[in-house]
């Protein structure tokens, strides 16, 4: 059975407080249907002062999905690691762990917008060693057990229930963060399908001395929409798409990868390329597809659109993935 996900952003382009409460409201409803019709995971992910409104604050949203719902597991994915507090982060972990039984899954990348950091006032140039500190401080933290930080002592209360402590990946398209990950003895989620980076991954870990696993894209990851007319459904909503890869591309110099990372300027180089893919629910299944990852809101995408696809998925994608 593949594992399949169902994605938020929350992107809507020139929303109002009340849309976007509408797209808020709507994405925890999506949730609690995934969950109930048996979709494994949610994923978000943060990015901050983006016109387009993109989620800021992802453990926020995940605290609410959690609230919805009962047995799906939420993927942040990325956090910008550096931009948190590693004291206040381990906290907020360690009481959603609490709150979900265990259901959280934390990436935590270093970001690759300098606007970012600026609008935080942290330093750029600093972002691999406040990462090194945030994910050594984590692991402290969650012991319950008091420690030294920044020149006092700290304790960190409560202590999240998951043993040793809550799902914490490295996440990143970089040989520093795959170094990061071995010495930790953390798993390592390259940002893309890089078996090279894996290979590289696995010497530190012997290197090191320490153990740990690889959470690696497939090297076909597209995000999917699932209509009955597709020719339709990309005439009618590939501007959402569109806006959606652009956004993303324009973010990333040449030597960031990233598995959903799009060249296209148009709708047709965008259909073409498949990063993006409207599809039947039988040419869904036809894929055959490691990782099913449903994007029902992307770009903006009407909500009634979203539903739509989010229903064809549950109710005959999944059905013929278990036959």
């Amino acid at each position: 059975m593949p594992v399949t996900v169902v994605r938020f952003n929350l992107v809507e382009p020139g929303a109002t407080p009340a849309s976007l409460r509408a797209r808020y409201r709507t994405a925890l409803e999506m949730a609690a249907y995934a969950d109930e019709h048996g979709i494994t995971t949610v994923q978000t992910e943060e990015h901050h002062g983006v016109a387009n409104n993109w989620l800021p604050s992802p453990f926020a949203f995940a605290g609410a999905v959690f609230g919805a719902t009962r047995k799906i597991a939420v993927t942040v994915s990325a956090i910008i690691g550096p931009l948190h507090d590693p004291l206040r982060l381990a906290e907020e972990i360690a009481v959603l762990d609490l709150l979900s039984g265990g259901r959280l899954v934390t990436v935590a990348g270093i970001g690759y917008r300098p606007e970012e950091y600026a609008q935080f006032d942290v330093d750029w140039k600093r972002r691999g060693k406040l990462q090194d500190e945030l994910l050594e401080t984590l692991l402290k933290a969650w012991t319950g057990e008091e420690f030294e930080y920044r020149g006092r002592t700290v304790r960190v209360t409560p202590r999240p229930c998951t043993d040793p402590h809550p799902l914490l990946l490295v996440g990143g398209s970089s040989r520093a963060a795959a170094r990061r990950a071995a010495r930790l003895g953390l798993p390592f989620f390259p940002s893309a399908h890089l078996p090279e980076l894996e290979a590289y991954y696995k010497e530190r870990l012997v290197e090191y001395g320490t153990e740990g696993w690889t959470m690696m894209p497939a090297a076909e990851t597209p995000l999917l929409h699932i209509a009955e007319d597709p020719d339709r459904a990309w005439d009618t909503y590939g501007s959402c798409f569109l806006h959606e890869a652009r956004t993303y591309a324009s973010w990333q110099s040449e030597d960031i990868r990233s598995a959903v990372r799009s060249g296209a300027t148009s709708v047709d180089e965008l259909r073409a390329e498949g990063v993006y893919r409207i599809l039947t629910p039988a040419e869904c299944v036809a894929q055959g597809l490691d990782n099913l990852v449903l994007h029902p809101l992307a770009g903006g995408m009407p909500l009634e659109e979203g539903w739509r696809s989010l229903r064809l998925f549950a109710q005959e994608v999944l059905p013929a993935l278990t036959d």
